[in-house]
């Protein structure tokens, strides 16, 4: 019996999509955690413990009292923005005794979300002040907490000392849509950074 030939012409696949990898930072119980399980398209990595006794004096409760659980290593999910632009997300942990995986984090990360509570605003200055120093684009969302003041972007990116051309945006972590429109202006404005850097110098 002849045994037939394989086709060894490769047949044409539609492109591979883009991945790219973002960080989800801010406080503590700002409200990182919610936006990465809001908007990710798989069942989100989460690693969470219980808020103890003993972590109190350095766990500032103030405006979260009711919270029970923090992060202590990261979040991660993932989300298909289009056919070809798939991004990882990656929370931080927010208190301050865990920033030391901060830096493993952002390896390769294209940009950043910082998550900002108006009540709490000084709780996101170290997360900025991250971002700036390292030179990781990244955008400001407002979380609207329930019972919160609204403050307009303009008022935020004054408040918080932001560089012209920092995106601020106001969002609920709760809603998918309103979760997405964020990581959009992240991606946008990481792009258009990218694109200012490789751009020649005027003469």
């Amino acid at each position: 019996m002849a045994i037939a030939h394989a086709d060894r012409r490769r047949q044409p696949s539609a492109a591979e999509p883009v991945a790219l990898k973002l960080l989800v930072a801010g406080g503590f119980g700002v409200g990182k955690t919610t936006l990465v399980g809001t908007v990710s398209e798989i069942r989100p990595l989460r690693t969470e413990e219980a808020l103890s006794e003993a972590g109190r004096p350095v766990d500032d409760l103030a405006g979260v009292e009711g919270k029970r659980t923090t992060t202590v290593a990261m979040d991660f999910g993932r989300i298909t923005l289009r056919e070809d632009l798939v991004l990882y997300l990656f929370g931080t942990p927010g208190q301050d005794r865990f920033w030391f995986l901060w830096d493993e984090l952002a390896q390769g990360a294209l940009g950043a979300v910082v998550l900002a509570d108006t009540r709490r605003l000084e709780d996101c200055f170290a997360a900025v002040d991250y971002f700036e120093r390292r030179g990781i684009p990244f955008a400001v969302a407002v979380n609207c907490f329930d019972g919160a003041q609204l403050h307009a972007p303009d008022v935020v990116t004054e408040a918080l000392d932001l560089d012209p051309g920092v995106p601020v945006v106001l969002c609920d972590a709760r809603e998918r849509e309103s979760a997405k429109q964020v990581l959009i202006a992240v991606v946008e404005h990481a792009a258009a950074v990218a694109a200012g850097r490789r751009a020649p110098a005027a003469t």
